[in-house]
């Protein structure tokens, strides 16, 4: 019992220690973000999680995973349209800024006459684009720290 108390009270004096060590620390966008060794700040490409983050800023965030390189954003509804809702998740694939290295997803839910919301089909245009939003930023982030 000694033995199980004293290893739990070390194990939690160390977790406290690495605490202080400081938080999570992702590579700056600045002029030696291309050098920026991924696998010690987070696993994908930085200029595609970046741009990301800054193209789809108009939704609520709901959690990021930079070293799976996943965000998920929670329902929007354009104050335009109240009867819809979108949720999107986004899915960087690859440390290398490539087309294939990214994956949007999109849910649409419409409110029916009974106040409702029901799933609504998306067009895979709207995944398309979302895609070509975020790759066109992220190629602008990295010719702008190229230079």
């Amino acid at each position: 019992m000694v033995l199980v108390r004293g290893a739990a009270v070390a194990l939690i004096a160390s977790g406290l220690m690495l605490s202080g060590c400081g938080g999570v620390h992702l590579p700056s966008m600045g002029p030696r973000a291309p050098n920026v060794d991924i696998q010690q700040g987070i696993g994908v490409n930085a200029y595609l999680w970046r741009a990301t983050l800054d193209t789809l800023s108009f939704m609520p965030l709901l959690n990021a995973d930079p070293w799976g390189g996943v965000v998920n954003y929670d329902w929007y509804s354009d104050p335009q349209s109240p009867d819809e809702r979108f949720k999107a998740t986004v899915f960087i694939l690859d440390t290398r800024l490539r087309a294939d290295a990214l994956n949007v997803t999109v849910t649409k839910q419409v409110r029916d006459a009974s106040g409702q919301w029901t799933a609504a089909p998306v067009s895979a245009q709207t995944e398309t684009d979302l895609e070509n939003a975020i790759l066109t930023k992220a190629r602008q982030l990295n010719l702008s720290n190229a230079g």
